[in-house]
């Protein structure tokens, strides 16, 4: 089974190998048709610490490899 894999802008670096990144993507809402942005955050490790706060990074599903932390930087 193929792995996801999502693209986002970090906001925060969390702590040593880890990233926050923020999500945005747009769909529709349900009743009134309106398209809306919708955003979420995922905690990502950075194996390397080369990721900064502002960059737009591609993210990828991992194993877990903490409580809440299962997305790696790939990219």
């Amino acid at each position: 089974m193929p792995r996801r894999t999502l693209t986002g802008r970090v906001v925060k670096r969390s702590g040593d190998k880890t990233v926050s990144v923020l999500v945005t993507r747009q769909t529709t809402h349900p009743i009134y048709k309106k398209i809306m942005r919708v955003s979420k955050k995922y905690l990502a490790h950075d194996a390397d610490n080369t990721v900064s706060t502002g960059d737009h990074v591609k993210i990828q599903e991992t194993r877990p490899l903490s409580k809440s932390k299962s997305w790696e930087v790939i990219k």
